[in-house]
């Protein structure tokens, strides 16, 4: 982990855990705090590398799980790395797996998400609720987790040491300790067994990741949302020599509860070392993060809202599959300076999306991330000019 350096470029007046840095890596700076897209299989849905880097890209995630099953991880490893492959420099990560222990387990056993329904009290503000089959896919054992595909029946078996393996041939900036991922709704017991092997395989995961110069291993802090858990985890994850820090799993029932998880969290880790946090990018859950120390975080949002149809915008979700839009001139957000908005109407957008048009997904999907990391660099110019507290208050009282 030569390579790599975390900076603290200005800590807040407005809060104490609010900051501003940078991370350094073989392939570019990474601005903080700042947005992760997910591009799940080498790819962000509906836009290139290259042009979402021009809107202000700096770092992306891609699915080890899927690029595992797939087998797409031998060809890209023959290729000489992700970066090679998708013939772009720019940071990027991989997760471990763990996300999928949980969303092809327990989250369609019981029904919950991480997106939308990962607060199971609350109602979801998604464009579509997932479509949870409740047929659980996933046994996990201590020595590690077997996977059902369910077209085939096949059975597939990750191992931390598997996964350190597969994301090292994958060759990311970044790389995540195979960890599980727990419920919302798992009970406290078998969220504290959880832990204990979470920790055994943190350690597992850190010797098989030896000390390779061009990549750098987060450890995953979880706990649930039960304090003592997350106390312990985070004093155990901490004492072991990670580059960075994931906060995932079940992070409660509410968005109060998942605040009052980082509450916890945040002030026991060490300050100089990035902390990620794992599947979470609302608007409201971004700022709320961001004022409770984390420095990255990654979601589907503006990509999968994209591709059904919605846009981000200042006065909030905008809709462009219903009919009123088709007559409308303006563009999707009058403060927005991306292509789509200088160059297209809402109206020709909503006749691209209700005609099934790809172009449609296209320009929704350029729009959002473009509008995503333009937020993003508003949050750290107000972090430098000491007016965090008014942006916030000024973007969320629109949503």
């Amino acid at each position: 982990m030569k390579n790599f350096e975390f900076k603290i470029i200005k800590k807040s007046k407005e809060s104490k855990f609010l900051r501003l840095g940078q991370i350094k890596t073989p392939n570019g700076i990474i601005h903080i705090p700042n947005f992760v897209p997910v591009a799940t299989r080498a790819a962000l849905r509906g836009m290139l590398f290259a042009e979402a880097k021009k809107s202000g890209l700096e770092i992306a995630i891609l699915n080890t799980y899927h690029l595992w099953v797939s087998g797409a991880y031998k060809i890209i490893h023959k290729f000489g790395g992700l970066h090679r492959f998708i013939n772009f420099k720019i940071p990027l990560m991989t997760d471990s797996g763990g996300f999928q222990v949980f969303s092809l387990g327990f989250s369609r056993e019981h029904g919950v998400g991480k997106i939308a329904d990962i607060f199971p009290e609350e109602k979801s503000r998604d464009v579509r609720r997932p479509d949870y089959s409740g047929k659980n896919l996933v046994k996990i054992t201590d020595r590690g987790v077997y996977f059902k595909e369910e077209r085939s029946g096949k059975k597939l078996f990750l191992t931390p040491e598997k996964s350190i393996k597969i994301q090292k041939m994958l060759g990311a900036d970044f790389i995540f300790a195979f960890d599980e991922c727990t419920s919302p709704l798992n009970d406290y017991e078998y969220t504290k067994k959880a832990l204990e092997r979470t920790h055994k395989w943190a350690i597992r995961s850190l010797k098989a990741f030896g000390k390779p110069k061009n990549q750098a291993i987060f450890g995953i802090i979880q706990g649930g949302a039960y304090k003592d858990l997350r106390k312990e985890s985070v004093k155990f994850i901490s004492s072991l020599p990670f580059f960075g820090f994931g906060i995932g799993g079940s992070l409660g029932k509410s968005k109060e509860e998942m605040k009052e998880v980082l509450s916890w969290v945040i002030p026991d880790l060490v300050e100089n070392k990035p902390r990620h946090l794992l599947g979470i990018g609302e608007i409201d859950d971004i700022f709320s993060a961001v004022e409770l120390g984390i420095d990255l975080m990654d979601c589907v949002m503006p990509t999968r809202w994209a591709r059904h149809g919605t846009a981000l915008t200042f006065q909030g979700r905008l809709n462009l599959e219903n009919r009123k839009n088709l007559s409308d001139k303006s563009s999707i957000d009058a403060k927005c300076q991306c292509f789509v908005c200088k160059n297209y109407s809402r109206a020709y957008i909503s006749h691209l999306v209700r005609s099934k048009e790809i172009n449609g997904i296209i320009l929704l999907t350029h729009h959002n991330l473009t509008w995503m990391f333009n937020l993003m660099k508003m949050i750290r110019k107000s972090i430098k000019n000491n007016s965090f507290m008014e942006l916030k208050k000024k973007v969320i009282r629109t949503l």
